[in-house]
């Protein structure tokens, strides 16, 4: 891991980190702001779930995806769900809003600000691979190269055919002319 890297991963996941934490401490609150959403994922789940296990849950997935990614483990898929949480938190918090004032209004447009900065940055984490090529671009390579050696082989052989027609040809030609020197 280089030295960026090194340092900005626990930047950005301490941001994720703290509110992960605060989800997880604070459900009641938690699950109350998220009320709308929950409610709709509360509905779609084949099983009957409270809208405080599942704000704990989303605490939870944020915290150990923030804890994992400023550790550097399984950083790609850590940043996809700080990501996805990144987006649910902008939604909620501009949902959430007190706009009444000139005030909340600013602070409406920060928090937003925010939600969507942070959200670009595990985005494009989301994606990085460390300078290693990744798993798409290994396999489109594998494929490229196969087809690029197969290519070759299929016109090697079908020059090695062209000169055993040759060969074949002249053999046929050295023996007619053979058999027309024995025979009268």
């Amino acid at each position: 891991m280089t030295a960026v890297r090194f340092i900005a991963r626990p930047l950005l996941a301490s941001s994720f980190i703290v509110a992960g934490a605060d989800k997880l401490k604070n459900a009641d609150d938690t699950a109350e702001q998220l009320s709308p959403v929950l409610r709709r994922a509360a509905d779609a789940l084949p099983i009957r779930v409270d809208e405080r296990v599942l704000a704990r849950t989303l605490g939870a997935a944020q915290f150990g995806a923030g804890v994992l990614y400023a550790l550097g483990k399984a950083p790609r898929l850590s940043a996809t769900v700080l990501a996805v949480t990144s987006a649910l938190n902008a939604f909620v918090e501009w949902r959430t809003a007190d706009i009444s004032s000139p005030e909340g209004r600013a602070a409406r447009r920060a928090g937003l600000l925010k939600n969507l900065s942070l959200g670009g940055g595990v985005l494009l984490a989301a994606v990085d691979t460390a300078g290693r090529p990744s798993l798409v671009w290994r396999a489109q390579h594998l494929a490229a190269d196969t087809a690029k050696a197969g290519r070759r082989q299929l016109h090697a052989a079908e020059k090695a055919g062209r000169r055993a027609e040759r060969a074949v040809r002249s053999a046929a030609r050295e023996a007619v002319d053979t058999a027309a020197g024995v025979l009268p």
